[in-house]
């Protein structure tokens, strides 16, 4: 049963019980008048008019019972054993009020009961001391009722400090299952891109043996054409123009292959110098449908020495950077990418004209498999695995954004990574000299 269907019915079952207690005594106290019809006819009036008034103020005992209800529930109780003791000078069965009463009394749920059952018992005991109650019969029920609310307040204070217990532990429980089930969507992730990686690499492969005859063919039908001296005009005009656009274009196709390939291999291997221009131009090449096709890329690159690193990796981390700055412009933008040379750094710069990032989005940017992007279009990796390779390089990646302003990530790379000083080899040596690129690819 829910947790709300137990609570009720236990507090039903408390009321019957509780009905069922007042009875049999009131059942005593007649069989202890008996005789005395007057005073039973008294007793059994109050009776029923405190027990129907406990019955609707005790509705909603233990779970959603008022202070003011309580008070008045007390106040005619106390009252009733009042007139119950001085009607029956005092018969013993009266006396059991007070430990029922006792039992009922809950500071948990109501802080004033305590200081109610203390003012009961003391008024009570007092009016049948005033009456001529016998004072050992008066202290023996007090003392009991202090002994029986005891008890039950040490039952109750257990059975709350349970039920937080329980409540802590389904929380844990919750927050673990929660982990679980975010690690298990973690593993699916990376089992589908790995599979993807896998079949990218192979497909790059597949593609790869077939253009290698197309472009020796394509190239020596070019040099055959430029061998023959007269060709009509429409020959003429594949030689000139056709040809080497189609040479051309394979060549691209070819060199896209082989970034594909290097891309998807995922083996990050030795450290080994690079030119991270190079790289970019690489990452260009494999994002020119998905980013360019409906983006404006400016690049500016400046001089830079060669580095030492993954040169397979820092291309993945600028192919991450442009797809996630062409996702942020869903209706088309500029991206700004520039290298430089500040002290012995690198400095890789993207910055997007798109909608922003939020504090709150800014705070969880490369936490893995956080993503913005609706279910099916995002795996909240891209951003992680940069931050990742950049980290292993020594480097560090910092942020630059606020909504419906664009976003800049700036990259800096040391020239060589601290730890590669230590490689065996490389102390005291340096890259090679720097070489010169064109300030726009």
């Amino acid at each position: 049963m829910a947790p709300e269907v137990d609570a009720d019915w236990v507090n039903s079952r408390l009321k019957r019980f509780t009905l069922l207690a007042c009875l049999l005594i009131h059942g005593l106290l007649i069989v202890s008048l008996w005789g005395r019809w007057h005073e039973a006819l008294v007793v059994t009036v109050a009776f029923a008019g405190v027990t129907g008034a406990n019955v609707v103020l005790a509705r909603g005992f233990f779970s959603r019972h008022t202070q003011a209800a309580e008070a008045t529930r007390f106040t005619l109780n106390m009252v009733g054993t009042v007139v119950y003791g001085v009607v029956s000078d005092w018969a013993l069965p009266v006396w059991l009020y007070l430990p029922l009463n006792a039992l009922w009394v809950d500071r948990f749920a109501d802080s004033g009961a305590r200081r109610r059952l203390g003012l009961m018992l003391v008024l009570v005991a007092g009016a049948a001391l005033a009456d001529g109650a016998a004072p050992e019969v008066a202290a023996s029920f007090v003392l009991l009722s202090v002994l029986t609310y005891a008890l039950s307040e040490g039952r109750v204070f257990l059975t709350h400090s349970t039920l937080r217990e329980l409540a802590r532990q389904h929380d844990e429980l919750a927050q673990a299952h929660e982990q679980l089930e975010m690690a298990h969507r973690r593993a699916r992730e990376q089992e589908r891109l790995s599979s993807l990686g896998m079949l990218a690499a192979g497909v790059a492969h597949e593609i790869n043996n077939p253009m290698s005859y197309v472009k020796s063919n394509v190239n020596a039908l070019l040099m055959d054409l430029r061998a023959c001296k007269h060709l009509p005009p429409e020959l003429q005009e594949y030689v000139d123009d056709v040809l080497p656009a189609t040479a051309d274009g394979i060549r691209r196709v070819v060199a896209i292959v082989a970034d594909l390939r290097r891309f998807a291999r995922g083996d990050p291997g030795a450290l080994e110098e690079y030119d991270l221009n190079e790289e970019i131009a690489v990452a260009l090449r494999i994002t020119r449908t998905q980013v360019q096709s409906r983006c404006e890329v400016e690049v500016t690159l400046g001089d830079l020495p060669r580095l030492l690193g993954r040169p397979g990796q820092l291309a993945q981390v600028v192919v991450n950077l442009l797809m996630n700055a062409a996702q942020a412009m869903p209706s088309g933008g500029r991206i700004f990418l520039s290298t430089r040379m500040e002290a012995d750094e690198a400095v890789l710069c993207v910055q997007d004209s798109g909608h922003g990032m939020t504090p709150e989005v800014r705070a969880k940017l490369f936490q893995p498999f956080f993503t913005t992007k609706p279910a099916g279009e995002g795996t909240g990796m891209g951003l992680a695995v940069v931050h990742g390779i950049i980290t292993s390089h020594q480097g560090r990646i910092d942020v630059e954004t606020s909504p419906q302003t664009g976003t800049r990530f700036t990259v800096r790379l040391p020239r060589i990574p601290p730890l590669a000083m230590h490689l065996p080899g490389l102390s005291g040596g340096v890259p090679t000299p720097p070489k010169s690129h064109p300030d726009a690819v």
